[in-house]
């Protein structure tokens, strides 16, 4: 038996350790049997239930385009800041299953990427 975590579930956020070691929090999050919302849908095809979050080919797209910008003579100063405009929605359809989820249709259809 696990122990009380006193938790039924847990949101990851995008900070670096956490994004360097997912592996291991996806592992834990399925050893005790808790949902979690992960920030990207790098999370959710190791087995994470479930992530939203910035789109993460237009963020390396954007970071591209400003060191482009920079190596070409602009000052880092000038350049205006990126605004993130496409989010998506992973979720691991045999994640819930394990853990004895549901998840509405509703949701369903609004995903961006569903594993089955």
């Amino acid at each position: 038996m696990p122990p009380q975590i006193g938790a039924d579930g847990f949101n990851v956020s995008d900070e670096a350790e956490n994004i360097a070691n997912l592996k291991v929090i996806v592992e834990l999050a399925e050893k005790y049997r808790l949902p979690a919302l992960y920030p990207f849908a790098v999370f959710v095809e190791p087995g994470g239930l479930m992530s939203y979050g910035v789109d993460e080919s237009e963020l390396g797209r954007n970071a591209a385009a400003m060191v482009g910008k920079i190596l070409k003579g602009a000052k880092p100063a000038d350049i205006p800041i990126f605004q993130p405009t496409k989010f998506v929605l992973a979720i691991n359809l045999k994640t819930a299953k394990a853990l004895g989820l549901t998840v509405p249709p509703e949701l369903l259809a609004t995903a961006d990427e569903v594993i089955e």
